[in-house]
């Protein structure tokens, strides 16, 4: 019976994946079968640990997640959590042999969220970026890349840079929540009250520079994950054109988003290029 209970908790992954990031579940999908659901699995950890910073208000959230990194080590150290989310997370960790260091980085990051508000340095915000979203990516490089550590190497750097691109997008999708809810700013010299054209531009030729070193690497990626991760680089792309046409006030008051007819062309068009070794 050990199996169902393999099962379960993956099928818990699963669905809080679903339940939370329709966007990211549809571009799950777009993977090889093989590799769905180790990335829920990853999905959920991450997520449940992001609740935990951005949503228990009325909870000791420091303890909270003291506990949750606990057991997370604690999960991977044994093969077995009871937590299905950790036991389904330990299992790809080990199956796939994801380094501890991403994990710490991660949680590191998960922890600044509980009381620091901004970051007034390039440094401290690529800090972040790294441990919130690059080591994301890399979790699920490593899973992409099916053991094979050369192949991982190669593809490091740019894994980090798509990664960095979709988080600082994140950043300027809610900014005004980030800001009016959790009194978070996370680019360097932002003023909310002053966001102007000179400010918006120079994030948007950081993630340019970004989202260009990234598209030199998913064409690198192996087959089974290509399709998948650049639908969602497209999609992702798609959110930035529409951001640059904004005027900076625009962008703090109005949540970006694609459309659904706009989705599924962005799908159709990726599988076409993907399928003509286009990319």
């Amino acid at each position: 019976m050990l199996s169902l209970f393999h099962t379960v908790c993956h099928e818990c992954s699963e669905v809080v994946t679903k339940r939370y990031s329709t966007s990211f579940s549809s571009a799950i999908k777009l993977l090889h079968k093989d590799l769905r659901a180790p990335i829920f699995d990853i999905y959920g950890f991450v997520r449940f640990a992001d609740e935990i910073v951005d949503t228990f208000h009325e909870y000791d959230k420091e303890t909270l997640l003291n506990e949750f990194e606990a057991e997370t080590w604690k999960a991977i150290k044994n093969g077995i959590s009871l937590n299905p989310i950790l036991h389904s997370f330990q299992d790809v960790v080990r199956r796939y042999n994801i380094p501890n260091d991403l994990i710490e980085a991660f949680l590191y990051s998960m922890r600044l969220d509980l009381n620091k508000t901004d970051y007034n340095t390039v440094h401290e915000m690529n800090e972040y970026v790294y441990g919130s979203a690059e080591v994301v990516g890399l979790m699920c490089l490593c899973v992409f890349c099916e053991g094979d550590m050369q192949q991982y190497e190669a593809l490091k750097a740019q894994a980090r840079k798509l990664g960095a691109a979709f988080q600082k997008i994140n950043f300027l999708r809610d900014i005004q929540a980030d800001y009016n809810n959790l009194n978070r700013t996370y680019f360097p010299d932002f003023d909310y009250y002053h966001f102007d054209e000179h400010t918006k531009q120079r994030i948007e030729d950081d993630i340019e520079a970004d989202f260009k070193a990234a598209l030199e690497g998913i064409r690198k990626l192996p087959w089974k994950a290509r399709f998948g991760v650049y639908t969602a680089y497209r999609y992702y792309y798609a959110l930035f054109n529409k951001i640059k046409r904004m005027h900076p006030k625009t962008v703090l008051q109005q949540r970006v988003r694609v459309p659904d007819y706009q989705k599924a062309f962005i799908v159709f068009s990726a599988g076409l290029n993907n399928r003509l070794n286009l990319i």
